[in-house]
């Protein structure tokens, strides 16, 4: 799935949260550094907000309109199996 395409405008902000030195978030990691960049050149005034934390599971908030908000835990998984779910939790 790709995410070179603009996100709706019912996505307000998404949040990722990984640790910096986990082998656990190293999906997260490689999934940051790939995907950051072309998220943000569809989607430039989408906040994303990256917080690495020591020992934190590696998870992908989504906040909607409205103050909803959804979240994945992506902990152990591929840049390619976390493209697919993160996909799924924007409605892509």
């Amino acid at each position: 799935m790709s995410l070179a395409k603009a996100f709706s405008p019912a996505v307000r902000e998404i949040r990722i949260l990984c640790c910096q030195t986990s082998p656990a978030s190293a999906g997260t990691r490689s999934f940051i550094q790939s995907a950051y960049p072309t998220i943000k050149r569809h989607n430039p005034d989408l906040p994303v907000l990256i917080r690495e934390a020591n020992g934190v599971p590696a998870r992908i908030f989504a906040r909607f309109e409205k103050g909803v908000e959804q979240h994945i835990v992506v902990d152990n998984l591929s840049p390619g199996e976390i493209t697919t779910k993160f996909s799924k939790l924007l409605g892509l």
